[in-house]
């Protein structure tokens, strides 16, 4: 294989799909640690396309994203990738004045945002308690997201543009000599004068082996299960979740889909799911459903990678050709699209695309040397 002009390192969902967008200008070779690309995070999601989810950032990229789900990735995923689910945000009345602040908060980008009464929510989730939620918001924009589907499209488009996929390359060591970048992996050594850095929830870590200063990267467990609720499972049901984020639950597989929304701090990791975040949201869920949870035929867990602002990293970091992908949380298949796009723009024109610039956005909003991520030293992981 001839030398290619950019390495991404990473074939998550924000490798995947940065890989697939830069592989119509350049030849690119996409490096997995894994044998299976998406086998941490992107394999671990929940699954859900949420406009109102997220700060400020990520509702714009989340808003950018959406047509190009519509249109099946431009053709490159033979059904839907996004099917109508809608969501309830729901409140105990000691709530309410959170419920009401994020109505305020979301209404100019979702004008569509419907406050609903007692009897209306439990018309439209029937297993939850009646005397549980005093209101709840509904987003009819919420969809499901078949994440697998979406995934395999970007990997199947990047070798349609003649990119290269090599799984099994953990990168053990980087060094860049005359403008050049060396990989050696466990699939070998790989040279390019451009690295991009998606890789996950060892991004720092990467960064660190490269010389270049880490962002502050902390990844955090989410655990999920399925579970009977004891009702029969209405597959048209929107998910539920928590104003404060404290549970949520949503229909899948003829079961419910649930989590306590939580966000432990760990190291790198295949993460487990930990048996007392699953009783901690049963206990949750089961104050607001009308029926005790009968079984948990499975469980899980993912890593969501955050910086300290929530907001994705994305451009140039201090050491020429070596550039940034990381930080998505828990909003990486959502965001992909617009993310893809503006990591392309930004490593080969140094500028983000104008429909997002025209949405607000610009390269500064999510820089590594942004002010919110506070000082980093060369070399060094900062503190979780």
């Amino acid at each position: 294989m001839s030398q290619p002009d950019i390495i991404v390192v990473g074939a998550g969902i924000a490798g995947a799909s940065a890989a697939f967008e830069l592989a119509a200008s350049a030849k690119v070779t996409l490096l997995e640690r894994e044998s299976q690309p998406g086998y941490h995070s992107t394999g671990r999601s929940a699954a859900v396309f949420a406009p109102a989810y997220g700060n400020r950032v990520i509702r714009l990229l989340t808003a950018a994203s959406e047509a190009f789900y519509e249109a099946r990735l431009d053709g490159l995923a033979a059904g839907p990738v996004l099917r109508p689910r809608g969501a309830l945000l729901i409140a105990r009345p000691d709530q309410l004045p959170a419920l009401t602040a994020m109505q305020a908060e979301l209404r100019p980008q979702l004008p569509t945002l419907a406050w609903l009464d007692p009897a209306e929510i439990l018309a439209r989730v029937r297993t939850l308690r009646p005397s549980y939620a005093a209101a709840a918001l509904a987003d009819e924009t919420a969809r499901d997201l078949d994440v697998a589907t979406i995934h395999q499209a970007y990997l199947t488009g990047l070798r349609r543009r003649g990119g290269r996929l090599v799984v099994d390359a953990e990168v053990r060591h980087l060094s860049c000599a005359d403008g050049i970048w060396w990989l050696d992996t466990a699939a070998g050594q790989f040279a390019a004068p451009v690295v991009v850095n998606a890789a996950g929830a060892w991004a720092d870590q990467l960064a660190v082996l490269a010389g270049v200063a880490p962002v502050g990267l902390v990844p955090k467990r989410r655990t999920a299960f399925l579970f009977d609720p004891g009702w029969p499972v209405d597959p048209a049901w929107p998910a539920v979740v928590d104003v404060d984020e404290q549970f949520y639950f949503k229909p899948e597989s003829g079961l419910l889909l649930g989590s306590p929304a939580d966000e432990t701090p760990l190291p790198p990791c295949d993460v487990q799911p930990d048996e007392l975040d699953v009783a901690l949201a049963i206990d949750r869920i089961e104050q607001a459903l009308a029926s005790q949870v009968r079984r948990v035929p499975h469980r899980w867990a993912g890593l969501r990678s955050f910086v300290a602002d929530r907001t994705p990293v994305l451009g140039p970091s201090e050491r020429a050709g070596f550039h940034w992908l990381a930080g998505q949380g828990g909003y990486g298949i959502q965001t992909a699209p617009a993310m893809g796009r503006a990591a392309a723009a930004v490593i080969t024109t140094g500028a983000l695309p104008a429909e997002l610039c025209a949405l607000g956005l610009s390269a500064a909003d999510l820089a590594a040397d942004r002010p919110g991520l506070g000082e980093r030293r060369p070399g060094q992981a900062r503190p979780g």
